[in-house]
Formats: C-alpha cells, structure tokens, sequence
C-alpha cells in the first residue's frame, strides 16, 4: 500500500521530485497545528492523504450544540498520538514545505494506520485531487463506513472540508 501511496503522489505532483526519507518516531508532544498536520523539532509534518475538518467552521452535535469542526479534529489526533508511538514514513513535501507522510501508531501491541483510524473513527476525512478523485482509494472507503455508520462527526452535521476547499478560488 505504501508504494501505491508514492506512486500515486509522484504522479500528483510530477514537477518535482522527492527523495524516500528514513521512518521518524513521533513523541507525543508534538505541536498539532490542524486535525492532520503537526510540528516537531522546527518541521512540520502533514498526513499524506487525510483531510481535517477547518478549524474555525461549525459541528453542529445532534442536540444542537455548536463547536469548533477543526478543533474536534486536533482533539482526535492528540489522542491518537497519547495512546501509543507514532511512526512515519516520509513521502513528499507540500507547497508550503511541510513533509507529507504516512503514519503508523503501535497501541497495545498492534499496529494501525492513523489514516485511517482517524476516518473510520469520523475524527477527519479522506483528501482529494482538485478534480475530486480522492488521492486514496482506502481512506475514501473508510470515510464512507464512517459516514454511513455516523461516527464521530458524522453522527452530526458540518461542513464537509473537502467542498470548502474545492470551492475555493
């Protein structure tokens, strides 16, 4: 799956060229920036792959009680980081020189991609290319288990981050 992942990104962003970085261990404190993407040590890393609910729009709970859609998202990935080691494979860099990776979290002896525990959970989305084809075929359907099961932040409503991305100019 990982080399699907590089592949796919290499041909996403095929003006510029990234060399395979050895994996990093993440500590938990981390400084979390977004629902996706934290710094450590003067770097900042994003998930490759994984879209969090903007901060400062609206989650709307069942009972009508209104929150911060982007701050439920950095709840969910701070918790992530606390129960367990956090290991990432570095796969690129974005436009605005953070390190895409892919991450893995080993939480009592097992070992899950924080990907997708963060869709499946409901805690964050599957990114997608600017014409809308998600950039992994897995975290598009662990976001629809989640969507059609209503976890997370699908048990209330929101505005999906995708749209407001893609409907920016």
């Amino acid at each position: 799956m990982r080399s699907k992942l590089v592949a796919l990104f290499a041909a996403l962003l095929a003006s510029q060229s990234f060399a395979q970085g050895a994996a990093i261990n993440f500590p938990s404190d981390v400084t979390f920036e977004t629902g996706d993407a934290w710094s450590y040590k003067g770097q900042k890393y994003r998930l490759f792959g994984v879209q969090s609910c903007i901060r400062g729009t609206v989650f709307r709970a069942p009972d009508g009680q209104e929150e911060d859609c982007g701050l439920r998202s950095v709840a969910s990935l701070m918790a992530l980081f606390s129960t367990g080691t956090i290991g990432c494979q570095p796969v690129g860099t974005t436009k605005e020189r953070a390190t895409f990776v892919v991450c893995a979290a080993n939480i009592d002896g097992a070992t899950m991609d924080v990907g997708t525990a963060l869709i499946s959970s409901g805690a964050a989305f599957a990114a997608t290319l600017p014409s809308g084809t998600p950039v992994s075929t897995a975290y598009a359907i662990a976001e629809l288990s989640a969507r059609e099961s209503r976890s997370g932040l699908w048990a209330g409503s929101f505005d999906h981050p995708v749209s407001l991305l893609l409907n920016q100019p």
